[in-house]
């Protein structure tokens, strides 16, 4: 096929795609099935895989399902609408108690009492009551700010437009999912895919009266941000939920013990078909508020509560061939290349085998007749082989043991820790050697929590490193803007933008920038470690002397494992040629002081032995709320070394050495006003 028919059939599969795109989201009538949907979706997204030429800005690569509408202004969520983390199985529900447990420093014995709470397939909403009265109905839109569909949701009859009673909060966010239930959704099955669609097209009209023809149901089950509320645990949240005239769902329940837990989600699973609105899994909370409030946030989802997702969507296809994928940091990906299969409604033509370990294994072979699993948004995987369809002339994989992409050595590093060889194996290349990790590099550059270079897609820098337009990842500064819009699918308003989203980014944290450098094992948390310990990009350069190095030893939660791929990074010439022209072209922001005016400020601390009632995380999270830091060795810098059950003499000897403040769990608390 010639590259003018490949672009002329690319251009009218994204025709459609915005026709059908423009039927669901605006028109609210669906043209074709979610599967010919998605099928569609796929299509593009293998075209433009096969072929780098390939670039629009209305492909689904760079458009986003749920888009704002235009019809409705944005709001923000004074707190986020946060995503919940999976589970799949009862080793993922025990993870989650064990994390638990070893973060309250609460023994196997202790009761955790959860509040079991079907998910309905719907669309999340958030309601603001001001004085009980409905002020604001927001969409869940990114999470961080919604659209703003008040009228729309005034439409619903289970959600009050104010409520009287004397208990109800001066200020509260309440917070569900708006649905439609089975037996009404046979009424409409000829002008939508499927219930969740016709929930979430009628809350985007744009006259609230055409909502209004659409039987929408509301069920309430948390809240965002309050004022004036003393409840005291969920499931005593959804009582006075239902006292407040809200809808909640019959099926919640209270549940203690992973035991309990899986005989509930099994009898849900087994009656779903039987329930008159969708659910795709449980969701696990917490009983107890106070706890919630202890546990807090990890990353961007709550460390109290987890969506135990319904089995997973599985099929069974044939591996045509294995491809070698390889990232930022040198790892090498197994991906089986697999017979299209539709999983879910989703075309799946590639499924991950995570390592060479996991071929060996499973004993996977090219040909093989394999069970192929999609769970969420989890990459689809192989689950096994049917060895009894093993066809004889099925090929076992070599594993490469040079880089296909450079010809480096592969090597698999020796893990400190485990004292065992690792099961990834990665190239030997420093990075920007091997074209392919460059590219990598590159793309975490300039993703969303490194330099957030909008119109900058990972496509768009292939493109661009295929024309040799960039090839570090100071050449994105350097672009040439008059080249790039005379090139094919570019104009003047596009290059415009995308010169306007690069300049903006000159100016950019010392966190961000450290963590843009895609430095192996420095991730975003270790980043803003470095960062606060360092404190200026001038401080960050020094590590060029590998002593200094060293000294990050110190900092609480970086180790041995980050310290030497901090001093293997500075030893690359490259490397420091990327920073040193970095620094010359950016504008690095030093780390801030703390604003907050804790009781620890300005305080450094270390804990040896084990505390009373309380684990080291929490105490780490208390001490660092609090304005004070936490240090891993004992040395000058520190101010208090706070001494547990069975501490470490050696610690403590050392301490008294340099004069250093030794006190008791008691003392400490007394620091932060706080009682034993």
């Amino acid at each position: 096929m010639i590259k003018k028919e490949i672009l002329e059939q690319y251009k009218q599969k994204l025709k459609e795609y915005e026709k059908y795109n423009k039927a669901y989201y605006h028109k609210n009538n669906p043209l074709v099935s979610d599967s010919k949907f998605d099928e569609l979706k796929e299509s593009i997204l293998e075209l433009e895989k096969k072929y780098n030429f390939l670039e629009s800005q209305k492909s689904p690569s760079k458009t986003v399902g749920f888009k704002p509408s235009k019809n409705f202004k944005k709001f923000p969520h004074k707190i986020p609408m946060l995503s919940l983390a999976n589970a799949f199985n009862e080793e993922d529900l025990k993870n989650f108690e064990k994390k638990i447990f070893n973060f309250l420093n609460k023994a196997k014995n202790f009761e955790l009492v959860f509040s079991a709470e079907p998910k309905i397939d719907g669309i999340s909403a958030s309601l603001i009551y001001k004085d009980g009265k409905l002020i604001k109905g927001l969409s869940r839109g990114d999470g961080k700010e919604g659209e703003d569909i008040t009228e729309n949701l005034k439409t619903i009859k289970d959600i009050p437009h104010q409520i009287k009673k004397k208990n109800f909060p001066k200020e509260i966010d309440i917070r569900g999912e708006v649905f439609i239930t089975n037996s009404d959704f046979k009424n409409m099955a000829d002008k939508f895919a499927n219930p969740r669609n016709a929930a979430s097209g009628s809350l985007r009209q744009k006259n609230p009266s055409e909502t209004k023809k659409i039987p929408l149901k509301f069920i309430a089950y948390t809240y965002g941000y309050q004022n004036g509320m003393k409840i005291k645990s969920q499931t005593e949240f959804l009582k006075y939920l239902s006292v407040w005239g809200f809808k909640t769902n019959h099926l919640n329940k209270q549940i203690s013990g992973i035991k309990n837990l899986l005989k509930n989600y099994e009898e849900i699973e087994n009656k779903r078909k039987d329930i008159n609105f969708d659910i795709d899994g449980i969701v696990y909370k917490v009983n107890d508020f106070n706890l919630q409030k202890r546990l807090g946030f990890v990353a961007n989802a709550p460390r109290w509560a987890i969506a135990h997702k319904f089995s997973a969507n599985s099929g069974v296809s044939k591996i045509i061939n294995i491809d070698i994928q390889i990232g930022r940091t040198g790892a090498l990906t197994p991906v089986a290349k697999i017979k299209p299969i539709n999983i879910g409604g989703v075309i799946v033509s590639n499924a991950t085998l995570h390592n060479e370990e996991e071929i060996t294994r499973k004993d996977i072979r090219i040909n093989d007749t394999v069970i192929v699993e999609r769970a969420g948004d989890v990459i689809p995987h192989v689950i096994s082989v049917d060895l009894k369809l093993r066809d004889k002339n099925s090929k076992k994989f070599e594993f490469p043991r040079n880089c296909p992409f450079c010809g480096s050595k592969t090597i698999k590093d020796f893990n400190i820790i485990t004292k065992k060889e690792d099961a990834v194996r990665r190239c030997s290349s420093d990075g920007f050697e091997c074209e392919k990790m460059a590219i990598e590099k590159i793309k975490h550059f300039v993703s969303k929590e490194a330099f957030n270079i909008d119109g900058l897609g990972k496509k768009i820098v292939e493109n661009f490193w295929n024309l040799k337009l960039i090839k570090l990842p100071q050449d994105i500064f350097k672009l040439n803007f008059e080249k790039i819009e005379k090139m094919e699918g570019w104009g003047k308003q596009s290059v415009a933008n995308l010169r306007y989203s690069i300049n903006i980014r000159k100016n950019i944290s010392l966190e961000r920038f450290i963590y843009a450098l895609g430095i192996r094992h420095i991730g975003l948390e270790n980043a803003k470690l470095i960062s606060k310990n360092l404190k200026s990009i001038e401080n960050f350069l020094l590590l060029e002397k590998q002593d200094k190095i060293n000294e990050l030893i110190d900092i609480d939660g970086i180790g041995e494992t980050q310290v030497n791929s901090l001093k293997n990074f500075f030893l690359n010439p490259t490397n420091l040629k990327v920073l040193s022209e970095l620094k010359e072209i950016l504008k690095i922001n030093n780390e801030k002081e703390f604003e907050k005016d804790g009781l620890l400020k300005n305080k450094t601390f270390m804990i040896t032995g084990k505390l009373d009632g309380i684990s080291r995380a929490e105490a780490k999270s208390l001490i660092e709320e609090n304005s004070g830091s936490i240090v891993s060795n004992v040395t000058k810098k520190l101010d208090y070394l706070i001494i547990g059950e069975k501490p470490t003499k050696r610690k403590i000897d050392l301490a008294k050495e340099l004069k250093i403040k030794i006190i008791e769990q008691n003392e400490w608390l007394k620091l932060l006003n706080k009682t034993s």
